[in-house]
Order: structure tokens, then C-alpha cells, then sequence
């Protein structure tokens, strides 16, 4: 089983689009029993709450339900729990490698740049309007794909 955690900011818009469509897509070709998928913050403030309403709405748009999903911080612990920590900007990535354990085995990683060689931050949508969140939802599904392809062959 590879576990992965999906990484943003405040764990509200980028980081549960992610989670949602991977976890959408691994269910829809069977992989469930495959992957252990989540989404963390780097910072706390969101703890406890649903991702962002416009977040729910683009995912809902495309028949996923993130509605769920409830924002938390990434912790020390979860270096040792995942496989892939992907952050979806650099910034984030930078704040999990500092964080990084230096007995940790986990990669971390640039979203875009491990699931399809795209060294390209996903956008933060959240001062945006819906069509920023429709192209980060784009992104997603597009690196979704990829990835899956990319972990399943090995």
C-alpha cells in the first residue's frame, strides 16, 4: 500500500481537491486497497473546519463529494505514516522538508513535478474566484491521472 498526503497551505482549497479527485479516481479503477490517501495544512488555522465552500462546489461540479473532509495541520507523525508527502507549491514543499525527520524514509515533493515533470506550483485559488477553482480542480484531475499511472507501474 503507498500512502500519500496532499499538502497546502491552510488545508481548505488545494490540498482536499487533491485528496477528493485522487481518492475519487483510485475508487473508480478498483485501487482503494492500494492507497492510503489524505490532505493536511501546513498551518493550523482552518483545524476542524470543511474545506472551502467553492472548493466543495468545483469538486461537486464533477460528481465528488469533499464535503467530508475536515482541515488539519501536518505533523512530525505523518513522516512516518506516508510514502509521499506532496506539497502543491514550493513553498509548501519547503516547509515539509524543514519539518522532514532526518530518519524519515517519506519523499517529499512538488505535486505537479513528481505526478507529470511539471516543476509548477498548483495556484492558490482562495482570493479567486470559481473558475480559479475549476482550474485548480483541472490540475488535479490532469495529475491524478498521472500519478496513478506513474505508482502503479512502479
Amino acid at each position: 500500500m503507498t500512502a500519500i498526503l496532499f499538502v497546502c497551505l491552510g488545508n481548505i482549497c488545494r490540498s482536499p481537491l487533491a485528496e477528493g479527485v485522487f481518492r475519487h479516481k483510485v475508487e473508480a479503477m478498483g485501487l482503494s486497497n492500494r492507497f492510503e490517501i489524505d490532505s493536511a495544512g501546513c498551518g493550523g488555522w482552518h483545524k476542524g473546519e470543511q474545506p472551502d465552500r467553492r472548493s466543495i462546489a468545483a469538486a461537486a461540479n464533477h460528481g465528488i463529494d469533499i464535503s467530508d473532509q475536515r482541515a488539519r495541520q501536518v505533523t512530525a507523525g505523518d513522516f512516518d505514516r506516508f510514502d509521499l508527502i506532496l506539497g502543491l507549491d514550493r513553498d509548501n514543499v519547503a516547509y515539509l522538508e524543514k519539518m522532514k525527520p532526518w530518519e524519515s524514509q517519506a519523499k517529499v515533493a512538488l505535486y505537479l513535478d513528481e505526478a507529470m515533470g511539471r516543476a509548477k506550483n498548483v495556484p492558490d485559488p482562495y482570493y479567486g474566484g470559481p473558475k480559479d477553482f475549476e482550474d485548480v480542480y483541472r490540475l488535479c484531475d490532469e495529475a491524478s491521472e498521472a500519478l496513478i499511472k506513474k505508482l502503479i507501474a512502479g
